[in-house]
């Protein structure tokens, strides 16, 4: 017990010298530049509304938990029926939910690639889909981020079966995918192209569909996530695909086995968000224009450097943990959630505040957080 323990505190105190230490901080005072409710469906009250009144139509079921996994007693009519509609919502043969979007990955990648076969990511993917690579004990390759040139040195590497994971919205950098490029590589290689649509989910497209329904692409898409804790203001996720793609991973994904399933109130939040996306486009036109306005304002100074990024998630450099973790400190005191991203979440010298737009935002907010910020990166304040 006592070398364990001896081993946590040391490299809890590595961390704290190094200057990468977390904790939990409540800042619920703050204007929220910093949340992944992009289109402001868990904090404005319009879909707790839908969810209110989706519940009044059945009050019973409303306090239900789900007793169970999915293959015992966890599963429902409600659960079957949300499938249904998000695999047609988003164009796919099926759709299977996961309890969040890490199990989705999780599960995904650790049953289907198998040990002779090959998978390549994105350097900048999701630590989600990195776990579920390294326990699929597939052969894997990174490929420099967004570089189609360098996957397709890479594929002299593959064997056996071939998969290519990418993001289609990037949670760090904020940039795009060349889904359409990679598509074209994966089908001349005969690869299986997977896409995690987590940031991309009610953002881009029709309706929030994601980029792969936008591009048109999901013939050529093998299996697609979408989740909903961060544009649809809820939780959860699903991974979809072909009917016989749903099948094998409720057969061998052990994070859909061995997990309790989402609750009924939970599939309720997620089918009420579905319906707000269909209603109106107001929340993703306002957003939009945030998104113009932010970067308008912020290319304007000299002394900033950001990423080239066009969607809510935009970045501004502040290299070293204990300097960016300053400015975010000194951004946070005059009224504004932007939080700081250290490494080893991102590359050492990348560090940076991620700023997240939103389409409640105001403009007089983003135009005094676009002046918070020159200021204090000039030393003003």
């Amino acid at each position: 017990m006592f070398s364990a323990n001896k081993y946590l505190e040391d490299s809890l105190n590595k961390r704290r010298d190094d200057g990468s230490f977390r904790s939990l901080n409540l800042h619920n005072d703050l204007i929220d530049f910093c949340s992944n409710d992009y289109l402001g469906f868990s904090s404005t009250g319009e879909l707790r509304a839908k969810i209110l009144e989706f519940n009044q139509k059945q009050p019973r079921h409303v306090f239900e938990g789900s007793t169970g996994s999915r293959l015992i007693s966890g599963n429902s009519a409600i659960a079957e029926s949300l499938e249904n509609f998000i695999a047609s919502f988003h164009n796919g043969e099926a759709a299977l939910i996961f309890n969040s979007g890490y199990d989705a990955n999780v599960g995904l990648f650790s049953c289907i690639p198998q040990r002779n076969d090959t998978v390549f990511y994105d350097e900048l993917a999701h630590a989600s889909i990195r776990d579920g690579i390294r326990l699929s004990y597939a052969k894997s390759y990174s490929f420099r981020h967004n570089d189609t040139e360098h996957l397709k040195e890479l594929f002299k590497l593959a064997q056996g079966n071939v998969y290519v994971a990418v993001e289609s919205l990037y949670s760090m950098d904020g940039d795009i995918a060349p889904l359409v490029e990679l598509a074209a590589l994966c089908e001349s290689f005969n690869a299986h192209l997977i896409v995690d649509e987590a940031h991309a989910t009610g953002v881009y497209g029709f309706h929030g569909i994601g980029r792969v329904s936008e591009l048109m692409l999901e013939k050529k898409v093998f299996a697609r996530m979408h989740t909903y804790g961060k544009a649809m203001g809820t939780h959860g996720a699903a991974v979809i695909g072909s009917k016989l793609l749903k099948d094998y991973l409720m057969n061998f994904a052990r994070s859909f086995i061995f997990s309790t399933s989402l609750p009924y109130h939970s599939l309720i939040a997620i089918r009420c968000a579905y319906v707000l996306l269909s209603e109106s486009d107001e929340p993703n036109q306002n957003l939009n224009s945030n998104i113009k306005l932010f970067k308008n304002l912020i290319v304007r100074s000299d002394n900033i450097v950001t990423l080239n990024s066009k969607s809510p998630i935009q970045c501004v450099i502040i290299p070293g943990n204990e300097q960016v973790v300053k400015v975010a400190n000194s951004i946070q005191k005059k009224g504004f959630n932007v939080r700081p991203i250290m490494s080893p979440t991102v590359s050492a010298g990348k560090e940076r505040l991620r700023i997240c737009l939103h389409s409640f935002n105001s403009e007089d907010e983003i135009k005094s957080l676009v002046e918070t910020i020159q200021k204090v990166v000039s030393g003003n304040i």
